[in-house]
């Protein structure tokens, strides 16, 4: 959520005041969405067209994608690196404790569209401040 202008000059636009359906068009085909910024997730993200909608089907819908997300909390790309480096190296001096904190194992291939759960906006918005 920004709290001040982007010094390069750039727009940034609240993704909660934004619908994705206003925003990505054939015009509009990327945009750079900035998650945690504590961490600097940053991800590119493309339009690629539109889909007629199913009845039936609930929306969002992930069709596509590659790779499973990061942790929680590993640290941004450089935490995740690393992290990935420990795990798969069983000589490594974190790799038990990563596989511990992680549950046992971690396949960064793994990616099914069908698994991708969107949260209700509203609902997160008010987790994320009703101590405020």
């Amino acid at each position: 959520m920004p709290d001040d202008e982007d010094p390069r000059g750039i727009e940034i636009l609240p993704d909660y005041a934004v619908p994705i359906s206003e925003y990505f068009m054939p015009k509009n085909e990327m945009a750079l969405y900035t998650y945690d910024f504590g961490d600097g997730w940053r991800h590119l993200i493309a339009y690629e067209g539109r889909l007629r909608p199913a009845e039936g089907v609930n929306y969002p819908q992930c069709v596509s994608g590659a790779m499973r997300c990061p942790p929680e909390d590993c640290g941004g790309s450089g935490g995740y690196g690393f992290f990935l480096k420990a795990i798969r190296n069983p000589d490594h001096e974190e790799h038990e404790m990563y596989l511990t904190w992680i549950g046992g194992s971690f396949d960064p291939e793994d990616f099914d569209p069908g698994q991708v759960a969107f949260d209700d906006p509203e609902e997160r918005r008010r987790m994320a401040y009703e101590d405020i």
